[in-house]
């Protein structure tokens, strides 16, 4: 799951999980255990990027369903969950969340309430100037604007039973 914040991609992600009967990784929470060690400070980097990939193949392996949730806003990075999964000999859907309605997505970016303790969530404007690098590839692309969630995840779930 890829997409910027405030879309809905948390929201969609944990939802899907819970369907797939899978394992919902965050690397918000990731990062933020990180930063709470005390070891190092945002901006991390690569790093929680870096643990996520390698939990995510431990769970692969494991014949765990992941729903890894993430900004994703660079093509090294798409690329990296796509070969985590081909390492683990499993198919890798890319899901890209997006909110088509700017008034809805500055709303919620503006009025969501964080659930990671100590976590600052971006404003508005550092959500606007984020970088975030066009898709090179295929995607199933799901827009939250205006949408329930059990809708986006119906979506979801039909597009990946398609062959």
């Amino acid at each position: 799951m890829a997409g910027l914040p405030a879309t809905g991609k948390t929201t969609v992600a944990r939802a899907l999980a819970r369907r797939l009967g899978g394992v919902h990784l965050r690397i918000d929470t990731i990062e933020q255990a990180v930063v709470r060690s005390g070891i190092a400070a945002h901006p991390l980097g690569p790093v929680g990027y870096a643990i996520g990939y390698a939990l995510a193949g431990d769970y692969l392996r494991q014949g765990l369903t992941v729903v890894a949730d993430s900004v994703n806003p660079l093509a090294i990075t798409r690329d990296a969950w796509r070969d985590v999964a081909r390492d683990a000999g499993v198919d890798h859907v890319d899901v890209e969340v997006v909110c088509s309605d700017p008034t809805e997505h500055r709303d919620r970016a503006e009025n969501r309430v964080g659930d990671i303790p100590d976590l600052r969530l971006p404003t508005w404007a550092a959500i606007e100037a984020r970088e975030y690098e066009p898709w090179d590839r295929e995607r199933l692309v799901v827009d939250t604007a205006g949408r329930d969630l059990s809708a986006c995840v119906d979506g979801i779930v039909a597009a990946l039973k398609k062959p």
